[in-house]
């Protein structure tokens, strides 16, 4: 199938937004990107417009989505730093969506995060609610796409828990570990994504993939298929944390935040519903087992160098 129209898709040379766009590519599409990187490794060449984001610009913003008939945003931040923060990312998204409207987009396919909640103390899943709530009140017809965890060769978590087990004697678990979650391959939300552009109604969709483990049968799992088995141990949360705090001082990174341990034990990454993707993380995990964990991925790193595509910006180890 052929589709001539002009498709915006943020963060086309990083993780969910590169899958995105090679779906639209392959389908035929126009394809833009907006990034904060418009220097990184591109590997679509010039099948793909390149504007750099001008948050601050309304005028500069809506001229960066004039002609475009869907806007894909992936855009978020997982922490607050010195260079980034929840605050200006929810600012950020708001200013896109109102350029969006500006600019006549027909349709926004937003990527957000299971259980958002205007009203937690977890400044992550209350900003993912806030961005939501502005969308809805953009004007601009939606679907909001609702993933738990997103899995692929760009991915941190899934790497950063094979590279742990490759690397330690013994695996630590926040509390018991029988929290849940839901991953979904990376290039099942993008088909997912692409396929809701043609939705006729403002929908949210649950983009969970088939298989959902208890964080501690998650280990367990990766372990087995990395050839890495470890005794799964349980810790104190606290404890857990200020582990990975000076863990991360070692890798120049933040490992995990207080917040994401937090929203793990308070299932926020598991919903009931039906599966959106097809791809079985143990599958996948056991088709790549042989690179898998080998080194580790760094989300500061991705954050300070906007020059190298994200599979080059892992720590050899």
């Amino acid at each position: 199938m052929s589709d001539k129209l002009l498709h915006a898709v943020t963060g086309a040379f990083g993780y969910s937004g590169k899958y995105i766009t090679k779906r639209l590519l392959a389908q035929g599409s126009r394809v833009r990107t907006l990034t904060n990187s418009p220097q990184r490794h591109n590997p679509f060449g010039r099948s793909v417009e390149v504007q750099a984001f001008n948050w601050h610009d309304p005028k500069k913003l809506a001229e960066a989505l004039t002609g475009v008939d869907v806007l894909y945003n992936t855009y978020w931040v997982r922490f607050n730093s010195r260079t980034f923060c929840f605050a200006e990312a929810i600012e950020n998204s708001r200013n896109l969506f109102v350029a969006a409207k500006a600019a006549g987009v027909r349709r926004i396919v937003h990527v957000s995060i299971t259980n958002p909640d205007i009203n937690s103390d977890l400044e992550y899943f209350r900003g993912k609610a806030q961005v939501e709530q502005a969308l809805t009140d953009s004007g601009v017809d939606f679907t909001i796409l609702r993933p738990a965890v997103i899995f692929g060769r760009e991915d941190i978590l899934i790497n950063n828990i094979a590279w742990v087990l490759r690397h330690l004697p013994v695996f630590g678990v926040f509390g018991d570990g029988q929290y849940k979650l839901q991953p979904i391959y990376v290039d099942d939300l993008a088909e997912l994504a692409v396929r809701c552009a043609g939705d006729s109604t403002n929908r949210i969709v649950q983009a969970i993939g088939p298989e959902t483990f208890t964080y501690r049968e998650l280990v367990k799992a990766i372990g087995t298929i990395i050839g890495c088995p470890r005794p799964v141990i349980s810790v104190n949360p606290e404890v857990g944390y200020l582990f990975a705090a000076v863990a991360g001082k070692l890798v120049h990174d933040v490992i995990i935040t207080r917040d994401e341990i937090r929203g793990l034990m308070e299932s926020r990454l598991v919903v009931d519903a039906p599966a959106a993707g097809k791809t079985r993380l143990t599958e996948w995990a056991q088709e790549n087992r042989a690179w898998l964990g080998n080194r580790y991925a760094s989300e500061m790193a991705r954050r300070k160098d906007l020059v190298r595509d994200y599979t080059d910006l892992r720590n050899g180890g």
